[in-house]
């Protein structure tokens, strides 16, 4: 018989067979310093593209006050206990109520992290005669979620509404054909690798050819699209639309946590069966009131959406007008697509950190096929005009060398450490 152990130091998978060389540089960097878009990489000061901080909020004045009051007043332990059973308070409740009338929903529950959210939301939905229909390209948390469906479930190729009702047809002639059960069709308002919206709108119009329900996770475009902020569904035109709205707050929120908002009655279904949160303790007291206040200054302050799409605005038709492939974004996630192998790839990480003193993150195979490369920048409210010409200058000049083959090593440089 085989140890688990044994198999586990034998392959440490495709990102962790690089983890000597990787750690500290590549994989699990240290970024140092106030929380904005310049901070400390190794000792020296970075614009950093990689904090999904949108709306700068992270070391926004009143936010810092709030964080640092509410934990002087109640500490991190408050409210002892899963929420169900001791860990509920007035203002976790104000929080849920609040957040379900931003994004324009009956009710909202709160979830501990994002993740988790999503995963134990879809296991609390679905039954084991329930369908899922799903976007191809959707995101780890539900991917993981799925995983936990005992019943049956289609993958529709990435925003194709064609494939989408295809699946529909197939989920429904399973649904017929076993007499019980309902569709439960999950998608992302954006993605947040190529940045381009869902096609909620174009979904939404199924409807009334098949009966299903839409969830949608909305964790890039919450704070971030919509007159009001209130995400991809009002940006489309179809918030109505969705069923069950969910997102994070670890993007324009730039905190811990997460919700779902819909109807009241299917919502006193979930609060009182999800697992996840029945079982685990209630969000710390810190957290909910910080989280008041962000949502605050979401609803008060929509310069500070405006100066977020400002930024991503110049960069975005920056990097365009200079020859570069951002993809399909309309999102202020901002891809830029380039062909190269891993060890080019990481070259050129360490040739914009060390010499151009630009930080952000990259994505290579196994992640994407081989042979190509994906920067993603995350424009934030915060970035400077300066920051963005800099940036421009630094990725001109990098892509020459990449072009002209000046990266091509032979394998992944030693510049980790410990």
């Amino acid at each position: 018989m085989g140890d688990i152990f044994e198999r586990l130091i034998q392959n440490y998978g495709p990102i962790g067979q690089h983890r000597e060389r990787a750690h500290g540089y590549f994989a699990f960097p240290k970024l140092d310093g106030p929380i904005g878009s310049r901070m400390d990489f190794r000792g020296r000061e970075k614009i950093v593209w990689s904090l999904n901080n949108y709306l700068g909020l992270a070391n926004h004045p009143e936010v810092r006050k709030a964080d640092a009051d509410a934990s002087t007043e109640w500490g991190l332990a408050y409210p002892m206990g899963a929420r169900m059973m001791s860990g509920n308070s007035n203002h976790h409740e104000r929080l849920e109520r609040e957040l379900a009338a931003f994004v324009h929903k009956e009710d909202a529950i709160l979830f501990n992290f994002g993740y988790q959210g999503i995963m134990s939301l879809i296991d609390v939905l679905c039954s084991r005669h329930d369908v899922i229909v799903y976007d191809a390209e959707s995101h780890a948390c539900i991917i993981d979620g799925l995983r936990l469906h005992p019943g049956q479930r289609f993958v529709f190729k990435h925003n194709d509404v064609d494939d989408c009702e295809k699946q529909l047809t197939r989920a429904q002639a399973l649904i017929d054909k076993q007499g019980r059960g309902g569709i439960l069709l999950i998608t992302e308002g954006v993605f947040g690798m190529a940045g381009d919206q869902g096609k909620l709108k174009e979904i939404a119009a199924l409807r009334p050819k098949f009966d299903f329900r839409l969830l949608v996770d909305d964790a890039h475009g919450f704070g971030t699209l919509g007159r009001t902020g209130a995400g991809a569904g009002e940006e489309q035109g179809v918030q109505d639309e969705i069923d069950l709205y969910f997102s994070t707050f670890a993007k324009s929120m730039a905190s811990i946590g997460a919700f779902v908002a819909g109807p009241k009655n299917i919502l006193d279904y979930v609060r009182y069966n999800i697992r996840s949160q029945i079982f685990a303790k209630s969000l710390p007291m810190p957290l909910v009131i910080g989280n008041l206040k962000r949502l605050e200054l979401l609803r008060n302050h929509p310069e500070l959406k405006d100066r977020l799409w400002d930024v991503a605005t110049k960069l975005q038709n920056g990097l365009k007008s200079r020859g570069f492939d951002i993809g399909k974004t309309d999102s202020v996630v901002t891809p830029i697509y380039m062909k190269g192998g891993v060890e080019e790839a990481t070259a050129m990480v360490m040739d914009l950190r060390e010499n151009y003193n630009i930080f952000c993150s990259i994505v290579v195979y196994p992640v994407i096929p081989k042979g190509h490369i994906i920067y993603r920048l995350i424009p934030t409210a915060v970035h400077t005009d300066e920051d963005i010409r800099l940036t421009l200058e630094a990725f001109d000049a990098t892509k020459r060398k990449l072009d002209a083959g000046e990266y091509r090593v032979e394998e992944i440089p030693e510049m980790a450490g410990h």
